[in-house]
């Protein structure tokens, strides 16, 4: 198989799943989405809360999908599912419908991110942190590509034709795929629901699933809560737009950065690095009224997500190479009960009280994120040395 051409589906996968988790977050910035589907505060976090769900749901099942019948299935079935709930939005008018659309949305993206990671840990078995990494750029590219539309040319496009937008994308993605070649799946199992969920015995991936359980809650809250938070400080929508668009662009370059730094550092210590790095930001963006402040921690808090993710992943794929799509399943499903949980909280915080002390959901997050990170080099090693990414294990 063409590795090239494996890899740029992979990235297109990211793209599209970078809209699905940055759209509802750019667009709830802009009131008239609350007005048009006639929503509040806690009914936000709800829809959040659904997508989140889909996507949890997904990687049960798409993990073993992958495993047992390859990535073609997977990615092309979730790129239809994406396409089809952006459409079902566009036309959207009531919290029900937006529900239904959220549930598909997330189903779809789940498919799509759990099946590029898995690909790339297939096809760069030996540069598996710094290529993992490379594709976390495209995610941000995706999640990057709808606030700065906005913002670049508010008023010119109304939400209907931003979401239609999107649907075309992951509809162009789901021709590609129907077409193209892809790897054969490695086992020869048959295929089982409880294959993900089974995983959870084997040592240390617990441990795995739940430092991405708090990177997920802050990454789902961040994303879809910042902008709303910067509208309710009386900065005007266009400029919170903008600097959600700065932490999207940030969280994009810290992929690019990470693959560098793991030539020169071991995956556990970026991971811890990046974990206090990520209580800064949020400290930072809770701490003060100016524009510039809140853009400051928005960019730190990017910079230091970055890397969190998918080099965790590329860790994990090192110790567990039979099933990376099965333990990327369990994984993705842990770490997106905290995608699920933590922007509902942030919600129902922020109808009792403000979104600013519901902000303070993702930084109690990062600094469990420190504390889990610090214990992942003693949770065991990898079954044989290897040099990944220029570093020695």
């Amino acid at each position: 198989m063409n590795r090239r051409a494996l890899f740029a589906s992979a990235c297109a996968g990211m793209f599209v799943f970078g809209i699905v988790l940055a759209i509802l977050g750019a667009l709830f910035g802009l009131p008239e989405m609350r007005s048009r589907l006639d929503v509040d505060l806690a009914q936000q976090g709800d829809i959040f809360l659904t997508l989140f769900l889909g996507i949890f749901l997904s990687t049960i099942v798409v993990g073993p999908m992958i495993d047992s019948f390859g990535n073609k299935v997977v990615l092309t079935a979730s790129a239809v599912f994406v396409a089809v709930a952006l459409a079902i939005f566009a036309y959207a008018h009531s919290f029900y419908a937006a529900l239904v659309a959220a549930a598909l949305l997330g189903f779809g993206g789940g498919g799509l991110n759990t099946s590029a990671n898995a690909l790339i840990a297939d096809i760069y078995p030996d540069n598996r942190g710094p290529m993992l990494n490379m594709l976390g750029i495209f995610f941000g590219f995706g999640a990057l590509f709808i606030p700065f539309l906005m913002a670049s040319i508010a008023g010119r496009l109304s939400i209907p034709q931003l979401l239609l937008i999107a649907a075309a994308l992951a509809a162009v993605c789901a021709i590609a795929y129907l077409v193209m070649p892809f790897p054969r799946p490695h086992e020869t199992v048959g295929f089982s629901l409880l294959a993900s969920i089974k995983a959870v015995r084997i040592p240390g991936v617990l441990l795995f699933g739940v430092l991405l359980f708090f990177q997920s809650g802050n990454e789902a809250s961040i994303g879809g809560w910042t902008s709303t938070y910067i509208v309710s400080l009386g900065i005007r929508p266009q400029m919170a737009t903008w600097i959600l668009a700065f932490y999207w662009a940030a969280l994009m370059l810290g992929r690019f950065i990470s693959a560098k730094l793991l030539e020169r550092m071991t995956k556990e210590r970026l991971v811890l690095a990046s974990g206090a790095g990520s209580a800064i930001g949020c400290a930072v963006l809770m701490a003060s009224h100016s524009i510039y402040v809140i853009a400051l921690g928005a960019v730190i808090i990017g910079l230091s997500f970055a890397a969190v993710y998918p080099t965790t992943l590329a860790i994990a794929a090192d110790r567990y190479e039979r099933l990376a799509g099965t333990i990327f399943g369990l994984l993705f499903a842990m770490g997106l009960i905290g995608g699920m949980i933590f922007p509902w909280i942030v919600g129902q915080v922020a109808q009792m009280r403000s979104v600013r002390a519901g902000m303070i959901v993702p930084l109690a997050g990062a600094i469990a994120i420190f504390v889990v990170a610090g214990v992942v080099p003693a949770s065991g090693r990898p079954s044989e040395g290897r040099r990944d990414g220029g570093t020695t294990r």
